[in-house]
């Protein structure tokens, strides 16, 4: 546990995540994905964002259903800390050669 609020905890991914730093934020309460529940998305994205203000670049992500790669029925969100030329693709970016 890295971090814990009345509603929500941080922690890392079971596998370490995809750069130093991911961390995800996962609300108590068990709502499916982002819309089941708009107040508790929101307090969710708050905890994220205090989160990503302390990360520097950062993507902060989450996903609705499977055809978005939702895979955990449980909503979370991914603060991925970013830097230049880390190598990591977003799902919807396309690997561009070097130079371009």
């Amino acid at each position: 546990m890295l971090r814990e609020w009345p509603e929500t905890i941080a922690i890392r991914p079971r596998h370490g995540g995809v750069t130093d730093g991911h961390v995800l934020v996962i609300p108590r309460v068990h709502v499916a994905d982002v819309a089941e529940d708009p107040e508790v998305s929101a307090t969710t994205m708050l905890r994220a964002a205090e989160l990503a203000g302390e990360a520097g670049d950062c993507n902060v992500i989450t996903s609705r259903g499977p055809s978005a790669t939702q895979t955990v029925r449980h909503l979370h969100l991914h603060v991925v800390p970013r830097a230049d030329g880390d190598g990591l693709l977003l799902p919807w970016t396309v690997a561009r050669p070097a130079g371009r």
